[in-house]
């Protein structure tokens, strides 16, 4: 078993109560007090996540932008400097290598934040289609630490440690200055569906930024968070996680992000003929979202059961909303058994999913 590891605050975490697991290969704190009372404090004050095991990569050169557009199924030709864009990548059949964020510093000059679990698969994929264009391709990962702070609370927390006028900064925007004296891209993004900003920063910085948040944040009442809390955040507000809602085998379209997917946008891209086919035929499955009006979780690989019993696909993934308090979770099913009636059995008990819209509960709106 290789050895886990470790971000720049796994110290931080282990002072703090964290209580710390394997994650894709990291020691990371799945929690500390509770996962429901980090999740409550998340959706009504604030939270403080070390997501610093993401991978962060240098896009730069005279073709940067048309090679992005070509990486990705989103439009990068609409991005300009301090704009961020969300977007999956794909193989040539529709399925997804990742999804990922793209951040615009410059004209030749990007930066790309990717899955912590995919880091290593995701640059062999970009460097190999990247060799047909003039771009030069650097890992970073290495090189930064990276704080969320999410919630309500999280703009005036963060203001309160930064001279940049944060209420400019808008949903998917970003700025680079310094917080709490550390330099630090500051990106109006996260994985909860509140409010907040992720903090790009020096890894050696990564202690005295985390205290300084945390000591600033006590007023507000802000709780450190663990995966376990990103967790449950991320499916109330209806957000894909890699390996669960999209996968190699799920593609955008099957996955309720045909949003990303621009089939127009004047600028091939790796998929795009699969995902045009996919849209004129229909895909065969089709992630939902459900709620059981139960507490018992439905977990992930749980067959779901069409209206006369058989089976018609599983569930990928499944908690207990903290303010709902009952199981949602998702699951791929075939394209026509989204139309019947649903249900998994639980121990011998038959639970009906009902079918929801996300997000599962009301998110607060970012500037």
């Amino acid at each position: 078993m290789s050895e886990l590891k470790r971000t720049p605050l796994r110290d931080f975490h282990a002072a703090h109560g964290g209580r710390l697991v394997d994650f894709a290969g990291w020691e990371m704190p799945v929690q500390y007090r509770s996962i429901l009372e980090e999740h409550k404090a998340v959706r009504r004050t604030a939270g403080m996540f070390d997501v610093s095991h993401m991978g962060e990569v240098d896009v730069r050169g005279a073709q940067a932008g048309a090679f992005l557009n070509y990486l990705v199924t989103n439009d990068v030709a609409k991005l300009f400097p301090g704009r961020v864009l969300y977007s999956p990548m794909c193989y040539p059949g529709g399925g997804v290598v990742d999804d990922l964020l793209v951040y615009m510093r410059g004209t030749d000059d990007y930066f790309l934040c990717i899955n912590a679990g995919n880091i290593a698969k995701d640059l062999a994929w970009i460097r190999g289609q990247a060799a047909k264009f003039d771009v030069t391709i650097t890992d970073r990962s290495a090189d930064y630490a990276l704080l969320a702070v999410q919630g309500p609370k999280a703009a005036g927390i963060v203001q309160s440690l930064t001279d940049a006028k944060l209420d400019a900064v808008k949903y998917y925007h970003f700025v680079e200055g310094t917080v709490a004296g550390i330099q630090c891209l500051v990106s109006r993004t996260g994985y909860t569906g509140e409010d907040g900003f992720e903090l790009y920063h020096a890894a050696a910085d990564a202690p005295k930024l985390a205290a300084a948040i945390l000591s600033a944040g006590a007023a507000y009442g802000l709780e450190l968070a663990g995966l376990g809390a990103r967790d449950s955040l991320r499916l109330e507000a209806g957000y894909p996680l890699y390996g669960h809602e999209i996968t190699e085998d799920i593609s955008p379209l099957a996955a309720g992000l045909g949003w990303t997917v621009k089939l127009e946008k004047g600028a091939d891209f790796v998929g795009r003929d699969a995902l045009v086919a996919e849209k004129k035929d229909g895909a065969k499955n089709k992630i939902v979202f459900f709620k059981t009006g139960d507490r018992r979780i439905v977990r992930a690989d749980t067959p779901v059961l069409g209206g006369d019993g058989s089976v018609v696909g599983k569930v990928v993934s499944g908690t207990l909303s903290p303010l709902l308090n009952e199981a949602i979770g998702s699951a791929l099913v075939s394209a026509p058994a989204t139309t019947q009636p649903l249900a998994v059995d639980i121990r011998g008990d038959k639970v009906n999913l009902q079918l929801v819209k996300p997000p599962f509960v009301e998110l607060k709106k970012s500037p």
